[in-house]
């Protein structure tokens, strides 16, 4: 099987649309239509990004879209030599988001990557998500959810507090929601074709085997990488769904306190759990951030200057 992708202007769309019989109902998020076409799987995203799958996805799309026959991007080379070039091989890769924001909750995702969909990753722009703005990050998890196997697990704070009281470092949580995240996702796939997991690290594989509370699945297969998204597609694109996931909770809070929440541990953020605290009590601030960070003491500390004054 194989896969295109192109991007199209708002009159390409409209075009192909009209030569196809589209289903634009019951659709995931980020996609506008699908379609099946001469045996050829069509999805059509909001981002005007068409992706073709099938034996013949290529035969279709050049037929569909003869303008744009010759425009497959071909891969770059790398001057780097990894010692496993890991988008070679079939991955589940996990990353989490959320782990050093006072506000909002610890979000892990694994995901399966098979061979065919590296090249289709790399063309729908898949990357570092800390390279990516939010936006760019919504628009790219709407689309790739739809299509890989994956695992998406949320702490929210309340649990995350808990946890944390009862003992547990964020090393332990981030361990336990991995481990069960490639568990989830191993039992979707045909693990006979699965090569490698790896895993963005954020622990020494010791310290993560104690802390995972259950066994690794396929422990031999099981890698730790720094700096994983720039080696591996799969890691890119757990991180951009665990990231999407991270910013709808933050817009869901923003909406609940009507103002702008700022990610990470600076002043800012100082100041904006100062703001909440006088707008809604100490205890709904502790529901939507992390209580062990020192960004707590410091806002109780400003109000309470505030009301000295």
């Amino acid at each position: 099987m194989s896969n295109v992708v192109h991007k199209l202007t708002n009159h390409e769309i409209q075009q192909l649309m009209s030569k196809i019989n589209c289903d634009t109902g019951n659709l995931p998020q980020g996609m506008k239509a699908k379609a099946k076409y001469k045996n050829t799987s069509i999805s059509i995203y909001n981002s005007n990004k068409v992706m073709f799958q099938g034996k013949e996805a290529t035969t279709v799309a050049a037929q569909l879209l003869p303008n744009h026959a010759n425009t497959q991007a071909t891969p770059k080379k790398s001057t780097k030599q990894a010692m496993i070039n890991y988008n070679q091989f079939q991955c589940i890769g996990s990353d989490e988001a959320g782990s050093g924001d006072y506000f909002g909750p610890l979000t892990v995702c694994a995901a399966y990557v098979s061979k065919k969909h590296v090249q289709v990753l790399k063309e729908l722009g898949v990357d570092d998500s800390k390279k990516l703005t939010d936006k760019k990050i919504v628009e790219l998890a709407e689309q790739i959810v739809t299509f890989l196997p994956h695992s998406l697990l949320t702490m929210h704070n309340t649990k995350y507090n808990d946890r944390q009281l009862a003992g547990w470092s964020q090393v332990k949580m981030k361990a336990v929601l991995h481990n069960e995240a490639i568990k989830n996702v191993v039992n979707k796939i045909d693990t006979t074709e699965l090569d490698y997991i790896v895993i963005d690290q954020f622990a020494e594989r010791g310290v993560y085997t104690r802390y995972a509370l259950t066994e690794l699945p396929h422990s031999d297969k099981t890698k730790f990488e720094t700096k994983g998204e720039s080696k591996s597609i799969a890691i890119a694109a757990a991180s951009i769904i665990s990231r999407y996931a991270f910013v709808k909770c933050m817009d869901q809070i923003s909406a609940e306190t009507l103002r702008e929440i700022p990610k990470g541990a600076s002043n800012k953020v100082d100041l904006a759990a100062a703001k909440i605290i006088e707008q809604k009590g100490i205890s709904y601030l502790d529901s939507i951030s992390k209580k062990h960070f020192a960004n707590r003491k410091k806002a109780l500390a400003l109000v309470d200057k505030k009301h000295r004054s």
